[in-house]
């Protein structure tokens, strides 16, 4: 028997040191842009002879473990040279590269081993990576480029109608979307009616919208997470960059504070077309600024400091009678530090601030509102191996609301003051999750993350009779508000309700082979605040609000599955996604609804369900004088609020009705063509189905009063929504890289004049009695001009 186990012992001992005797050895180090040290995310690190690929994180950091050897390092980035280096691994190395942009004279530019080809294998789906570089490929109307406008043209994006702020992701509302500027939560992402965002392309450095597939480290919206991060600025030398229009104008500065160790960058935007209106004698007038700010400070290789912040600001004035401002702050502290070659940490003090008040001089009316959070949050990335790398990390957040501070406002005021209760709460979650290559062909990304949402005081809460804020009223067969039967009063930091969620994610991929895989993911995902609203979009005047015993907290499912293809060496690539999107506790409003001014917003909602489904396609040519995607997506999405018992109808007699951002086709076409070197040229056509809305079918007297009788909630259309923008930027000397550079921008916004309804109202005329619908626009054809320069 002893002579039997001997040669098995002897094979397993010899297999164990042939393993350990590869000595392992880590390299490590960042990646940035060679001429401004801008450090780039998601860069693509290949290494042929281990068969090991793998990507810079947020702060551009790499890592990878490998055999003692030489090695060749392939290093490729969508907008810049690739570069290919051989490496000799005899001890632990940090190795730093810098990589160059793609010259413009370059007739075509042909990227080897495309970002593209590595997400084929990456289990990561339902997520659209937008480098600034290719954003400012796309048309610059009103003479820059913008971030929430290129995200619009991706599939499962849509806004709800022209002139209207934010966002839709899979028929999802506007509140679902996370959205982070540098870690700090954005509310509002507009200005001046969604015609510009918040965001200014010259400091961005890069965004990633995740759609589905959201890892662990995400959590409190349901919809989707934008995540955008600023430049760092020049650590080496100074510049400046900015650009003159006819509507705005913008300046950025960068440059060293301690050469090769610190740096800031400072840029300020604003509009100026009031100014013109002043001359004009115009008694109205809309303008907006912000500024973004961001220092760092490299203590050594193992800790960096950063520090951003940003402010912002609209201002809307008609005649005096109606004034609106609102806006946004932020600020940011960060301590990145590596604890070892495989361990990586970011930790972050945030604070967020989103402010609005109206002023109305018809009835003497200011009001002010704002939300604020503190957020603290502790992030670790483990690269275990090659094939496993883990992240975990802590979150928490302390909220505060003000739904209204009430005050006068002109002489004669009736208006007395008055202070709506505040609100506070406190959310917290841990996470884990893990991304891990099982083989070549098939690797995962799971995770858990767990929630708690507390409610806290001081408030005090009012308490109904059978716990029942609506009544419903059998004689009308209407909902109405209930009285309340007396109060709780919660001292401060006392407990009001507590919510607990897991939230688990997955997602697969296998790869078909080098150009083809399939995908799938599921998530679960908590939402704790909610953007009051009765409208089919956002605007200044929405309330954000907690969950409590009455408004519940919405639970997203949702799972998807995807087919992903790239063909001729990388010049193409094709995706196509489906999903299907199922969400708890989603309110809506009974009919006639007044939010203004209500302080206990339970007595106006309904808790209900929403769904959605779909499938998304998106083609894109990714090299070459032409460049662009054409994307389409059809789809579905749906709620139903039934009555709370078998004697009340709920809303739309309980049946499944349109939500208020379902649109059955989105289809964006996106191109830019670099003609020469001097001229290059972009355009994007989109095309919307009409968002849902509610009209009259018919109408009758009350006392006198023509009362319009409404139908079915959500069961018609607004007119489709189309436009085509153009744009072409000329820059006279392409090949001067010192010195003064400028360009000249051209762009004619809604070029065919589509006059796009934002509204319908219905009238009787007065003439003749007829009843007649009157269509609302707010935007024509808008052509622009602006000088673009850097020194």
């Amino acid at each position: 028997m002893k002579s039997r186990i001997q040669p098995f012992l002897l094979l397993f001992f010899a297999f164990v040191i042939n393993t350990y005797s590869q000595e392992k050895v880590t390299l490590s180090g960042t990646i940035a842009n060679e001429s401004n040290t801008e450090t780039l995310i998601g860069v693509n690190i290949y290494i042929p002879e281990a068969k090991v690929g793998i990507t810079t994180n947020s702060y551009g950091f790499y890592t990878t473990t490998l055999p003692k050897g030489t090695y060749t390092v392939i290093i490729s980035y969508v907008g810049f040279d690739n570069i290919e280096e051989t490496i000799t691994l005899e001890e632990n190395t940090k190795r730093n590269f810098g990589m160059t942009e793609v010259s413009k004279t370059l007739d075509e530019v042909v990227i080897k081993n495309n970002t593209t080809k590595a997400n084929i294998r990456k289990p990561e789906m339902s997520t659209n990576k937008l480098s600034i570089a290719t954003i400012k490929k796309m048309p610059a109307v009103l003479g820059e480029v913008d971030v929430l406008k290129s995200i619009l043209q991706l599939p499962g994006v849509t806004n709800a109608q022209e002139g209207a702020s934010g966002f839709n992701v899979r028929g999802g509302s506007v509140d679902g979307n996370l959205v982070l500027l540098d870690e700090a939560v954005v509310y509002n992402t507009s200005h001046l009616f969604g015609f510009f965002s918040v965001f200014n392309s010259d400091v961005i450095k890069d965004l990633k919208l995740y759609k589905g597939g959201i890892p662990a480290n995400f959590g409190g919206r349901i919809s989707s997470v934008l995540d955008i991060y600023q430049k760092e600025g020049n650590n080496k030398e100074f510049h400046v960059n900015g650009g003159i229009g006819i509507v705005s104008s913008r300046l950025l500065v960068e440059g060293p504070i301690v050469k090769d160790k610190s740096s800031f960058v400072v840029a300020g935007r604003g509009s100026y077309a009031h100014l013109f209106m002043k001359l004009a004698d115009e008694p109205n007038s809309a303008y907006f600024y912000d500024l973004n700010a961001k220092f760092n400070y490299k203590f050594n290789d193992r800790n960096n400091v950063f520090v951003s912040g940003y402010f912002g600001n609209d201002n809307l004035n008609f005649n005096n009678s109606f004034i609106n401002v609102y806006g946004n702050k932020l600020f940011n502290l960060r301590w990145n530090h590596i604890f070892s070659d495989k361990i990586f940490s970011n930790a972050s003090a945030i604070y967020s601030d989103y402010d609005y008040q109206i002023k109305v001089k018809t009835v003497g009316l200011n009001w002010k509102s704002d939300v604020k959070n503190y957020n603290f949050k502790y992030d670790f990335k483990h690269y275990f191996s090659n094939n496993l790398t883990l992240n975990y990390g802590l979150n928490s957040i302390y909220y505060s609301f003000n739904p209204g501070t009430i005050r006068p406002f002109g002489e004669g005021s009736a208006i007395n003051p008055d202070q709506i209760a505040k609100k506070y709460a406190f959310e917290n979650a841990v996470y884990i999750s893990a991304e891990q290559n099982l083989s070549e062909k098939l690797s995962l990304n799971y995770g858990l993350r767990y929630s708690n949402f507390q409610r806290l005081g001081p408030q005090e809460v009012y308490t109904y009779a059978n716990n029942q804020p609506l009544v419903f009223n059998q004689e009308f067969q209407i909902y109405e508000e209930a009285d309340p039967t007396g109060t709780i009063n919660y001292k401060k930091n006392k407990k009001i309700a507590s919510f607990d969620n897991l939230e688990p994610r997955l997602a697969i991929a296998y790869s078909l082979n080098n150009d083809q895989s399939i995908k799938a993911s599921y998530i679960r995902m908590s939402q704790y605040v909610h953007l009051i609203s009765n409208t089919a979009s956002a605007t200044p005047l929405d309330i954000w609000a907690p969950s409590d015993q009455y408004l519940k907290p919405e639970i997203l499912d949702q799972v998807a599955l995807g087919y992903f293809h790239n063909f001729k060496d990388d010049k193409y690539s094709l995706e196509a996604e489906t999903f299907y999107k199922k969400v708890k506790n989603k309110s809506d409003y009974i009919d006639g609804a007044d939010l203004l001014g209500i302080d206990a917003i339970e007595r106006v909602l309904l808790n209900g369900e929403a769904r959605s489904y779909g499938l998304e396609l998106m083609f894109k040519k990714n090299t070459g004088k032409l460049t662009g995607w054409v994307s389409y997506t059809i789809s579905k999405a749906e709620q139903r609020t039934p009555g709370r018992n078998e004697n009340e109808p709920g809303i739309n007699n309980g049946k499944w009705y349109r939500a208020n951002y379902d649109k059955l086709h989105n289809l964006s076409i996106t191109g830019a063509y670099a003609f020469n070197p001097k001229w290059s040229f972009g355009g994007i056509f989109t095309f919307q189905s009409g968002k849902a809305a509610t009209f009259p079918n018919g109408k009758y007297q009350y006392q006198g009063i023509t009362v319009a009788n409404y139908g079915a909630r959500n069961d018609d259309s607004l007119s489709a929504y189309h436009h085509l923008d153009v744009s072409a930027t000329y820059t006279p000397k392409p090949d001067k890289k010192k010195g003064w550079q400028g360009e000249w921008n051209f762009s004619i916004y809604n070029l065919y004049s589509r006059s796009n309804a934002a509204s319908y109202s219905f009238r009787q005329n007065e003439d003749t009695g007829l009843s007649e619908t009157r269509r609302t626009s707010i935007f024509g054809i808008v052509p622009s001009v602006t000088y673009n320069f850097k020194f």
